[in-house]
């Protein structure tokens, strides 16, 4: 690979900026770092390499023929360290519509799936150690809960 890497963030196409801005602000503590009525550059202050991006789709930024709004198909994995608090807070406090239930999944999950603006789907994890066959199929030193 030729040139290092000083950054990496999604940017999300959304038919409606302010409500994802609101949401990503409100539930998962992102701050805006830049703020227009067409994007906003978020970070996570207690983590600010955690960006993300909120672009309107039908901006001119976006090349013609690619101006749509995401509409699924996307999952951010928010990794913590108590995924049934964050369940607790973020579905029965908050009130989001949930996906997926809370579950442990033998590969290495504790976690569940809210659903964002534009369709857009936030799987919440607790990284849990992985069981039986799947335990075998990380590469050494990348095991899940380890």
């Amino acid at each position: 690979m030729g040139t290092r890497l000083s950054s990496f963030y999604p940017v999300i196409a959304t038919a409606d900026v302010a409500a994802a801005h609101d949401f990503y602000v409100r539930h998962f503590g992102f701050a805006a770092t830049f703020t227009a009525d067409w994007y906003v550059s978020l970070h996570r202050p207690d983590a600010p390499q955690y960006e993300l991006a909120l672009l309107d789709a039908a901006h001119p930024t976006v090349p013609e023929g690619h101006r749509t709004p995401l509409k699924g198909g996307l999952i951010l994995n928010f990794e913590v360290d108590d995924v049934d608090a964050e369940h607790a807070r973020l579905v029965g406090e908050a009130g989001l519509r949930e996906l997926l239930p809370l579950r442990t999944e033998a590969f290495g999950q504790r976690h569940f799936i809210v659903e964002a603006p534009d369709g857009v789907m936030v799987d919440v994890i607790t990284v849990v150690p992985a069981e039986g066959e799947f335990a075998e199929q990380y590469a050494p030193g990348h095991e899940p809960g380890e």
